[in-house]
């Protein structure tokens, strides 16, 4: 495949002559990311390829950002969308090639011409409804609706450029909440929740490019980005000029209240052809009907939010200059309440000029300039108040208390690893890099004790859980080179009571009920008893070369699932075996690379299936039931990168880097998460738990994927590494009613499961 080859140094230079195999013939336009070029495939078909600037290339926020896209598009390509031809995102010049849309966008079209008749906003405004239906669908939230994203194809219009309709990468700087979007066409939860962002938002933005359709100009402008993310949020949509018979619809679309706006499905039923434009008397406007024959300008009244002081961490991205921080206290309140003399009630709307320059502090906190033409970056994280005070003023009568704890002093600047932990005993254990063990009280955090053995640490390996089993607490320590058993009584102190050196078994050790298994290089695995250390058995494994057998539930039952050697076609050997004394239950070879995601109360298997042609990404679920030896495939809803899985019930549940969720098997759903990088999923009852990369504890509805609550990031931008390998899974403490997570910045917490609405 040729090279992406460049005929002058600098990015304004760029012209590279081939994306792939493609040979780019003109250039089309250029955005933040990158320059779109006008190419042809070898049937004919006219391509619009986008190739990402080479001063980007190299930058992995912006790689991952498009790698992210293209999964995107992949997803929601139709008849609405530009669909994906073919694409690169690992080359060195990343590209997207999509079929050519023959249209301008509508930015341009109203720069040229002038706005639209009202028919024609009528129709723009049913395709845009139409297309944003297909995209949620999908599983899709596209995020920055603007005018320059809408093409006017003859056949309707077509929606482009999903470069931020997900979490950026998988680094934790674009944890933190950070949002890339166009500032007029954001809604308001993208500035005061960008973590609850929903495909609520990208109705507010269909409302505004119907504003824009039929003005040329948007429901909120100023020559200040600052302002209008002021205006975005607290002041009335200016609606003058917009024709009477879409008043309605369009106000309803520009709700404050994501919940007040109408659906695509909805739109789509107002606007048809013979559809009166007034929404039915059942379902008024949530923030007041407006008279389509008022005088004047039309607005939409804003709803008064409570004044209240918060500190607001802001990242401002630029291409020239990266993460500069800086803290503003500002304090949020009506701006109608400031007019001397004139009840906050009863102040007369203003126009968009006279709003005051003193606010400029307060908007200040709210947006700030971001990565390329048009787009801007919002980055706010959580301040660093312990949890308990966070929640304790939202529970002031709940027996169970929220903490968190600190469980090693680092140093200003140094960075922290996620601990990882697990409940037992009556007690939270916990091991971090450089802390091998700790004991919590699950009640209030406090540490009991730590276990402080000289261990080496590196800050790429991670740690993992500690295990309780035989009576010891087995953690890992020097790397993962040395297995301790420690006395995990509150009275015993952490005290080490038996250690093993590990490295010479090549692959691994693990716990397995009341057996550590230790495989040797030549696949030999031995059992030790974890109360006696003494050694039960010793064998080794047909079919296997270096077994790891874990436990899913059921302690009288391990399971090894191990590729097989590369031949015509990808093959699994999955073994199941009594930990006990190393009996086989039963051995099986099955088509594909799998990966167990769990069992079911029955005994059957879910495995993952990996794609054969694209390392680590999901294809679909394969559920094995060994007792009849009958295997069913499962469809994902769409291809899932980087998969952490759980299984409850007849149903696995699969969390993707980038966000998407998905529920295969009895229960059958797909939703995103906003989480670039999350933890395996954990199951219980009717919650499904994972932890994101910026310490978010992020709770579920099993039956429907419905966000039941998560608490807010922890993450402060001196104490972290910039990226994790893994992020540790929260674990449940029935007994306690709690469940416990860790914190990029180096802390735990535990919050109580009964209301995760109220973390």
């Amino acid at each position: 495949m040729p090279p992406l080859r460049d005929s002058a140094p600098g990015p304004e230079a760029e012209r590279p002559e081939y994306a792939g195999q493609y040979r780019l013939e003109a250039r089309l336009g250029a955005g933040g990311m990158g320059v779109v070029h006008l190419a042809r495939s070898s049937s004919g078909l006219l391509l619009a390829v986008k190739v990402i600037h080479a001063e980007f290339a190299q930058d992995p926020e912006f790689r991952g950002r498009f790698r992210q896209e293209v999964a995107a598009a992949r997803r929601v390509s139709g008849a609405f969308t530009a669909p994906v031809v073919d694409a690169d995102p690992d080359a060195e010049r990343p590209w997207m090639a999509t079929l050519h849309i023959a249209g301008p966008a509508l930015s341009d079209h109203v720069k040229r011409n002038g706005p639209l008749a009202p028919a024609e906003v009528r129709r723009l405004g049913a395709g845009l409804a139409e297309a944003l239906r297909d995209i949620h669908r999908a599983g899709v939230v596209h995020r920055d609706l603007k005018p320059g994203n809408v093409l006017l194809a003859a056949d309707g219009p077509k929606v482009i450029d999903f470069g931020i309709s997900r979490p950026s990468d998988s680094e934790m700087r674009t944890e933190t909440g950070k949002l890339i979007g166009t500032p007029p066409f954001m809604a308001p939860e993208q500035f005061q929740r960008p973590r609850e962002v929903g495909p609520a938002a990208d109705v507010f933005a269909l409302g505004s490019v119907l504003v824009h359709a039929a003005t040329g100009r948007g429901p909120f402008d100023s020559d200040s980005p600052y302002l209008v993310a002021y205006q975005v949020v607290h002041d009335e949509a200016d609606l003058s000029g917009l024709p009477d018979e879409l008043v309605p619809l369009v106000a309803s679309c520009l709700a404050k209240d994501p919940e007040d706006r109408p659906t695509p499905g909805r739109l789509m039923e107002l606007l048809r052809s013979d559809a009166p434009m007034t929404l039915p008397a059942t379902a008024p406007l949530p923030l007041g009907a407006i008279p389509s024959a008022a005088p004047g300008p039309v607005r939409v009244p804003a709803q008064r939010q409570p004044a209240r002081a918060e500190t607001t961490h802001v990242r401002v991205e630029t291409p020239q200059s990266r993460a500069e921080t800086t803290h503003v206290r500002a304090a949020s309140h009506d701006v109608r309440a400031e007019s001397p003399g004139v009840p906050a009630e009863t102040a007369p709307a203003r126009t968009r000029r006279r709003v005051r320059p003193r606010l400029l502090a307060a908007t200040a906190a709210l947006v700030v300039l971001a990565l390329g033409a048009g787009a801007w970056a919002l980055t706010a994280a959580s301040d660093d108040d312990p949890a308990l005070q966070t929640h304790a003023s939202r529970t002031p009568h709940s027996p169970i208390r929220p903490w968190r704890t600190t469980l090693v002093d680092r140093p200003a600047g140094y960075a922290a690893e996620m601990p990882y932990c697990t409940a037992g005993a009556g007690a939270v254990f916990c091991g971090q890099s450089g802390l091998p063990a700790a004991r919590l009280s699950p009640a209030t955090g406090e540490v009991t004790w730590r276990h402080t053995a000289a261990t080496r640490s590196r800050s790429d390996v991670s740690p993992t859980a500690p295990v309780l089993s035989g009576g010891f607490l087995y953690v890992f320590a020097d790397d993962g080179r040395r297995l301790l058993a420690l006395d995990p009584s509150k009275d015993g102190d952490g005290a080490l009571r038996w250690s093993l050196d590990i490295s010479p078994y090549e692959g691994g050790a693990t716990v397995v009920a009341d057996r550590i298994l230790l495989t040797s290089a030549d696949g030999t695995v031995t059992a030790l008893d974890t109360t006696t250390h003494q050694q039960r058995w010793r064998r080794s494994f047909s079919g296997h070369q270096l077994p790891r057998f874990t436990a899913h539930g059921d302690p009288h039952t391990a399971y090894a699932a191990e590729p097989l050697p590369t031949g015509p076609s990808p093959l699994t050997r999955l073994t199941a075996i009594d930990p006990a004394d190393g009996s086989v239950h039963w051995s099986r070879r099955l088509p594909g690379t799998l990966t167990l995601a769990g069992t079911t109360r029955s005994g059957a298997l879910f495995l993952t299936v990996g794609d054969p042609t694209y390392d680590n990404l999901t294809a679909a679920v394969l559920r094995y039931d060994p007792a009849t030896g009958q295997s069913r495939r499962l469809p994902l809803a769409a291809p899932l990168r980087g998969v952490s899985a759980t299984v409850q019930g007849e149903t696995a549940y699969l969390l993707a880097e980038g966000g998407a969720l998905q529920a295969v098997g009895a229960r059958t759903w797909d939703t995103e998460t906003s989480v670039s990088r999350g933890s395996a999923p954990v199951a219980a009852g009717d919650r499904l738990y994972f932890t994101a990369a910026d310490g978010r504890l992020i709770a579920v509805d099993t039956t429907s994927g419905a966000l039941l609550g998560q608490t807010p990031p922890r993450l402060t931008a001196t104490r972290h590494n910039g990226f994790l390998q893994a992020v540790p899974a929260p674990c449940l403490d029935p007994d306690q009613g709690r469940i416990y997570a860790a914190s990029p910045d180096g802390t735990v917490f535990g919050v109580p499961t009964a209301d995760p609405s109220r973390w």
